[in-house]
């Protein structure tokens, strides 16, 4: 779904500059004295408002989250959260629901561009891969070691380190944020703190969406044997967060099953991903949002009882 919204907004970032806006003073950011305009209104307008103040280029947020069953490197301890989904990130729509990427590429630090070039087409400004230390090891000056924990318990990656995920994440999406440009951090910049508030954000509003705990106040537990339907998880989840998020699927086409035979129904039939769509009054560090409906429709299937939610693999879990 996502990537048929993207092809006009792509457009957009053909070339990739240091700064959103050429014209942002690295003075004068002081939020408080800003008043905390809502991203997608009227007044979230870099040409009225601070925008390292207020949400102004990506201002449809999605904080999205994993449902994987397996690591592929159970044997290097890189293991998946008991009773909890996994976090994947915290994106900036813009408020028509398409979007961009790599808007900075001083801060590149993704080893496997995905889409190597700005614009995801071949005219586009080439995102070279990054060579450089692990993204991790960018919280260790700052002492940040329980962030860096936390994360290697909740933001897992599948088939990769889970450092190397981090970075895509970071300079694929953070650097499309008004809030995390590097001016907004004053002339006393310390190199990388804009990295540690970008991890910590995204902390901040995964900790607030439980899924797995959502899903089972209505009865919905991973299993090999019950499946489920998506208009029950649909209903269980907004009920809880008070807006309808969007749920993705991967596996076989429902029509391509035995049980969907002859069924114009096209859906994927394995829960995968969960997407939670909100905007903020403020800066999103600071962590002031409200709910927003799912933009386009789920991925899965739309029969009743057609949607598995695997149990996770035999030696892939840690109940630390």
């Amino acid at each position: 779904m996502k990537n048929q919204m993207t092809a006009v907004a792509l457009a957009l970032a053909a070339s990739a500059a240091a700064s959103l806006y050429r014209s942002t003073s690295d003075l004068n950011h002081t939020c408080i004295l800003v008043p905390d305009d809502l991203s997608c209104s009227k007044d979230a307008n870099a040409a009225t408002v601070d925008s390292c103040c207020v949400e102004t280029y990506g201002g449809l947020l999605l904080q999205t989250q994993y449902w994987d069953t397996y690591t592929g490197l159970e044997s290097e301890g890189q293991l998946l959260p008991a009773y909890s989904w996994t976090i994947h990130g915290l994106w900036p729509d813009f408020c028509n629901g398409s979007y961009t990427q790599y808007c900075d590429l001083e801060r590149q630090y993704d080893l496997v561009p995905s889409p190597n070039t700005t614009n995801g087409l071949p005219n586009g400004t080439v995102v070279e891969p990054y060579t450089g230390p692990n993204i991790g090891t960018f919280l260790e000056p700052f002492g940040r070691f329980d962030l860096l924990a936390y994360m290697n318990k909740y933001w897992i990656s599948s088939g990769s380190p889970n450092g190397d995920f981090w970075g895509h994440e970071f300079s694929k999406h953070a650097t499309c944020f008004s809030t995390f440009d590097v001016p907004c951090y004053g002339p006393e910049y310390r190199e990388h703190e804009d990295v540690v508030d970008f991890f910590e954000t995204v902390i901040k509003y995964f900790m607030r969406l439980p899924t797995w705990g959502w899903l089972g106040a209505s009865g919905i537990y991973p299993s090999n044997s019950t499946t489920y339907s998506l208009s029950d998880m649909e209903s269980a989840l907004s009920q809880q967060y008070g807006a309808v998020p969007y749920l993705g699927c991967s596996g076989p086409r429902y029509n391509t099953t035995v049980a969907g035979a002859n069924s114009t129904d096209s859906g994927r039939t394995v829960l995968s991903e969960v997407w939670y769509y909100f905007h903020a009054y403020g800066r999103p560090q600071d962590g002031q949002s409200i709910p927003f409906n799912q933009t386009g429709t789920s991925s899965c299937a739309k029969a009743a009882g057609a949607i598995s939610y695997p149990e996770r693999a035999t030696g892939s879990v840690s109940y630390d």
